[in-house]
Order: C-alpha cells, then sequence, then structure tokens
C-alpha cells in the first residue's frame, strides 16, 4: 500500500514535491535516497527558525525525558507559566503592549475564529470587513474572511457576514478601500451597518506577496479607532520575524486591538496559537471558548526556548531586514533579465513573491526548481507568483545559494 491508495485526494504538497523525505535540519531536508534540498518553502512559514534548531531540540528532549507533562488543555503548568512570562517580558513589556493571552487551540485558524468571535461578542455587530486578496484559514470563520474563491468553494455552504474591500494597492490602486469604507460608513444610507471588525495581513502571503505600505496600515488604525471597528491583524505568517520585527506591525507604528499568531510561534514547528486582544475586550465568560488541544506543553517548552535564544536582543530582527535588502536586489536583477515573463517583485523582510505574468509559468519555475535541489512555492490569486520564504537562520551562503538556483530555474522554464 502506498500514500497515494491510502491518503485522501486532498494532498497538495506531496503532488508537488513526490519524494519521501526523512531528515531535517538548518534550512536544508534529506529525503529517503539522500538528496538535500535547501528549503525556502520553512513549513509554510511554520519554521521561521529552521529544522530541529539544536537549542529547542535539547530543551524539548530534558523537557519529555523528565516526564513533563504534555497535555493539559487550559490546566496551570511550569511550562506554561514559563512561557507566559518569557512572553511578557520579552514581547509584550518591551513594546508596551498590555495584552491578554487566549490559547484558542492550536492552529492559526483557531486564532482568527477565537478573534472574530470576541469582536462580534464585544461590539454586539456581526459584519467583519475583509481584504481583497486575503488568506486566514480553512475553518467557516476563517473562510468567510478569506477572498480566494477556491478555498470559499470548499465550504459547501454560504459564507456571509463580511463585506470585501480593496486591499492597498489592488486594481493598480484605482480604488481606496479605506476611503470607501469610511464613506460606507459615515452614509446612512449607504446599506453597511457598523462593521464589528477588519481583519487584515500587513503582507498577504498566500494572496501573493501583497505588502501594505505603512501608511496605509497606519490610515487603517486611525479609521477604525474613530470609527469604532476594532482593528485585527492576522500575524500568522508574518509574525515571529518573517518581517523583521517580531511583529509584522510594529513597523508601521500601529496597535491592533485583538492580534492572531500562529505558525513559528512554537519555534519547533508544533502546533501553538494564541489570540492576543486588549484587557477591556477580555469579556470571556470560563470555557466560553475552548478546545481540547489549546494547551500544547511540549510547544509552551519549545516557544520559551526560542524567545530566549532569538529575541533577547534585536540582531534577528536586524539581520532579517538586511537580508531582505540583499534579496530584493537579486530579485529584482533577475526579473530585468527576464522582463517578457516576470511581471514584479514584491516582499518585506524574508518573505518575497516572483510574480509571472503567465501563471504557468510560475509552477514551471516552482518544479525547475525542485528538480535542481530547492523547495519553493507557489501563491497568488492564479498562482502566479512564486514565494520564498527562507528560513530566518538561513547563512549568507544558503541564500545566495538559493536564489543562484531560482535564477537556473527561471531560465529554463521559458
Amino acid at each position: 500500500m502506498t500514500v497515494t491508495t491510502i491518503e485522501s485526494e486532498v494532498r497538495s504538497y506531496s503532488r508537488n514535491w513526490p519524494v519521501v523525505f526523512e531528515q531535517a535540519r538548518g534550512s536544508r531536508m534529506t529525503s529517503r535516497d539522500g538528496r538535500v534540498y535547501l528549503d525556502f518553502f520553512a513549513g509554510a512559514g511554520a519554521l521561521n527558525y529552521g529544522h530541529n534548531p539544536p537549542v529547542l531540540k535539547r530543551a524539548l528532549i530534558d523537557y519529555l525525558e523528565r516526564d513533563g507533562v504534555t497535555h493539559s488543555l487550559d490546566m496551570l503548568t511550569g511550562a506554561k507559566e514559563k512561557f507566559l512570562a518569557e512572553f511578557s517580558a520579552r514581547l509584550l513589556v518591551p513594546r508596551g503592549l498590555e495584552y491578554r493571552v487566549q490559547f484558542p487551540g492550536p492552529t492559526g485558524t483557531n486564532s482568527v475564529e477565537a478573534a472574530l468571535k470576541l469582536a462580534r461578542k464585544v461590539t454586539g455587530r456581526e459584519t467583519v470587513v475583509a481584504f481583497t486578496g486575503a488568506f486566514h484559514g480553512m475553518s467557516l470563520g476563517s473562510l468567510a474572511v478569506t477572498g480566494n474563491a477556491a478555498k470559499r468553494a470548499g465550504a459547501g455552504l454560504p459564507l456571509g457576514h463580511t463585506w470585501r474591500l480593496p486591499y492597498d494597492g489592488f486594481g493598480d490602486g484605482q480604488v481606496s478601500g479605506l476611503k470607501l469604507l469610511d464613506s460606507m460608513v459615515e452614509d446612512s444610507s449607504s446599506g453597511m451597518d457598523l462593521p464589528a471588525a477588519v481583519i487584515v495581513e500587513t503582507v498577504q502571503g498566500e494572496g501573493g506577496v501583497n505588502p501594505a505600505g505603512h501608511t496605509w496600515l497606519a490610515d487603517l488604525a486611525e479609521l477604525c479607532r474613530r470609527r469604532g471597528i476594532l482593528l485585527i491583524v492576522d500575524d500568522i505568517q508574518m509574525g515571529c520575524g518573517r518581517t523583521g520585527p517580531f511583529f509584522s506591525f510594529e513597523a508601521a507604528g500601529i496597535t491592533p486591538d485583538i492580534v492572531c499568531l500562529s505558525k513559528s510561534l512554537s519555534g519547533y514547528g508544533l502546533p501553538l496559537a494564541l489570540t492576543l486582544f486588549r484587557p477591556e475586550l477580555d469579556v470571556w465568560e470560563p470555557g466560553e471558548h475552548n478546545g481540547t488541544f489549546r494547551g500544547n506543553n511540549p510547544a509552551f517548552v519549545t516557544a520559551t526556548a526560542a524567545l530566549r535564544e532569538y529575541w533577547s536582543d534585536d540582531l534577528l530582527a536586524k539581520q532579517t531586514e538586511q537580508r531582505g535588502m540583499i534579496v530584493r536586489e537579486r530579485l529584482t536583477a533577475l526579473a530585468g533579465r527576464h522582463p517578457v515573463r516576470v511581471a514584479q517583485v514584491r516582499g518585506r523582510g524574508l518573505v518575497w513573491g516572483l510574480a509571472f505574468r503567465e501563471p504557468e509559468a510560475a509552477r514551471r519555475t516552482a518544479d525547475a526548481a525542485f528538480a535542481r535541489g530547492l523547495l519553493v512555492e507557489t501563491s497568488g490569486s492564479r498562482d502566479e507568483v512564486v514565494k520564498l520564504l527562507p528560513p530566518l537562520t538561513s547563512t549568507d551562503d544558503e541564500l545566495a545559494e538559493g536564489l543562484d538556483l531560482l535564477d537556473e530555474a527561471v531560465a529554463v522554464s521559458g
């Protein structure tokens, strides 16, 4: 019996990378036949610190070997206490963020569901504003605020209570979503009720690596404050340092009402999600929103080790921003050599997209990269973007190697 005879047809990444992976360390994965691949996918952003970071692995092994608690729902444990103390001391306090911390369930979509549910409970309103190109998860509430038609179709029922607006730069920037929202809320005859919340990604990852301008984000935050609308930032893929600072919204100088975190939060690929919110929004009744796996203690252990290892200072953030400029230069030069096929380079920090004029060219490039030992995925509404998510801990040589392989892949995929 093989994977193709027993596993559901819903599988996807194994179709694009039809090998069996056996080992992984740092920025590289090794298949069963011994071939080594450079990983610029990083678990779709769940492995910002690479595979099996030694310090985190040691902390996890030590915890398991002394029979540390592995499952506890939301009971108090030593692992949970240490994580919350480190999270507060290293991230919240230095940034002046007075957030309450909720463990909504193990994945990003759980965090989004909790955020939407809380916003509606706090405000007593139903509508949520979301943006074109958005991706927020695959459960029903998250799908309702997701833009991609194919993913939304999988719900099998109507997805409502959402107003969709143009994201920054949508349609070549011809329509301002923020002006439209402000005008609709202002006019009592617009037919738009005052929303409970706006949910936004500072950089749309699955939507094709679309970065919102810092001014646009600041204007959005101001609009929400002025109109009494809660602002939710989905930082699931772009948080944990992917764009430089730990929180991707820091550079815009904004403080969201609610923040969703997951993916690289555990630092080790272990499921862990948080929903952060201002203290006055903490109107939950005990057990009103819960889940069996909301207290993942092994993930608390690795997340605590990650905070101590990578966020005791700003070195990783600065390094990510500096390397981002190098990647931009390399990709811009690559695009300049293939102007007929490559439409745009866009990104921030260490998330980058190479947008092709024809979607098939992006798929051919990703396949050619795989043939050369580089893992990259595609994204965008038509899968027209080759998306780069190298581990933040990749060396300069590994980044250069990956960009060289991508260059070759673009050249041969025409």
